[in-house]
């Protein structure tokens, strides 16, 4: 048997005429070292290395090498207890072991993809730790309601059997990725809106995501921040940094960019303010001032550059002269904390 990367032990759910697989919740996961518990269980099941998927049942463990006190039997016992055949909404749940050879292989089918998620969203990786490339191809579009994700094809119909059985369905929305918390609610952090947060975030312990706060996957906080503006996909936001009020950073899903930008430790991204390069430690955007790769700034020798040239340096602050008009960049001094700092009191999310 080959070696594998990550497991991950679950339901999925699937429609039931069709078989499209809506979701897969992981409420067990593992990684490098984590993994050799699952092992007995891969090996039971014939796993013999890459990205595979596995649908469980009672018969698993009988006549396996799992020991009845051992925790992956027990959880397997657990998830196979929670298989219903079929539900109103016209889907059907069942048991699933995935394992995942490689990583930085890209993700084969959506039980792959949604492990990887739940592995960021648990902080068993950093964002940008497992490959996802093609994974919007890889899942389907659903309709995320309060009795469970649905199929857009024929929902009408459904909500209209639903509503007559005395079952009104609140759709929370429609799209591809979930919100985070239906399935990971990580330790050490608050969420204003919930809504705002999709799986595959990485919030770090400390991490307070304000009401209008939005956090993509694979994307994050790698310490304690403050998020009052949107972090897009691929951002990383390091330890003590604030994104102000509406403020904005660029992502890589769309508009062509390519950089993956992070802000460093201790920054300041003032409000209604965003950037489209990256800053290092102890840099300071002012409110209101958007910093493209393009933007032209002038330095303090009087020369000008573009602010791509600038993009990961340290101790920088940006700013418009409020007569000229023009971006201008000073330097400021190491381990300043001219614009306050974070509220550690705001952050203590025990």
């Amino acid at each position: 048997m080959s070696n594998f990367a990550a497991f991950g032990i679950g339901l999925a759910t699937q429609t039931r005429d069709a078989g499209k697989v809506l979701d897969t919740w992981f409420p067990t996961v593992g990684t490098g070292g984590d993994v050799g518990a699952a092992v007995a269980l891969a090996e039971a099941l014939g796993y013999e290395g890459g990205a595979m998927t596995f649908p469980l049942g009672e018969a698993t463990l009988d006549g396996s090498e799992l020991a009845a006190t051992d925790p992956i039997a027990r959880v397997v016992a657990g998830v196979t207890a929670g298989t219903v055949a079929g539900t109103p909404t016209g889907t059907e749940r069942f048991p699933v072991a995935t394992f995942i050879e490689d990583l930085e292989a890209a993700p084969v089918d959506a039980h792959d993809v949604y492990l990887r998620l739940h592995l960021l969203s648990h902080r068993f990786l950093r964002p940008h730790g497992a490959n996802l490339d093609g994974a919007f191809g890889l899942l389907s579009n659903v309709v995320w309601t309060d009795h469970g994700p649905c199929d857009p094809e024929g929902f009408e119909g459904l909500r209209l059997s639903l509503a007559a059985a005395g079952h009104r369905v609140r759709v929370t929305s429609v799209d591809k990725f979930p919100r985070m918390t239906d399935y990971v609610v990580p330790t050490g952090v608050r969420i204003g809106d919930a809504d705002r947060v999709r799986l595959g975030a990485h919030l770090a312990v400390g991490t307070t995501v304000m009401h209008e706060g939005f956090v993509n996957f694979n994307a994050g906080t790698l310490g304690a921040s403050m998020v009052e503006g949107r972090i897009s996909a691929g951002v990383v936001v390091g330890d003590g940094s604030d994104i102000g009020g509406s403020a904005s950073i660029m992502g890589t899903l769309s508009g062509g960019g390519s950089e993956v930008i992070r802000i460093g430790e201790g920054s300041l991204i003032g409000a209604n303010a965003g950037v489209g390069i990256s800053l290092g430690d102890g840099c300071v955007v002012e409110a209101g001032l958007y910093v493209t790769a393009g933007t032209k700034v002038a330095l303090p020798d009087g020369s000008v550059v573009k602010a791509g040239e600038l993009s990961g340096r340290d101790g920088l602050l940006f700013r418009r002269d409020s007569q000229t008009g023009a971006v201008v960049v000073l330097d400021r001094e190491p381990g300043s904390a001219d614009w306050g700092g974070l509220n550690s009191q705001l952050h203590a999310n025990d």
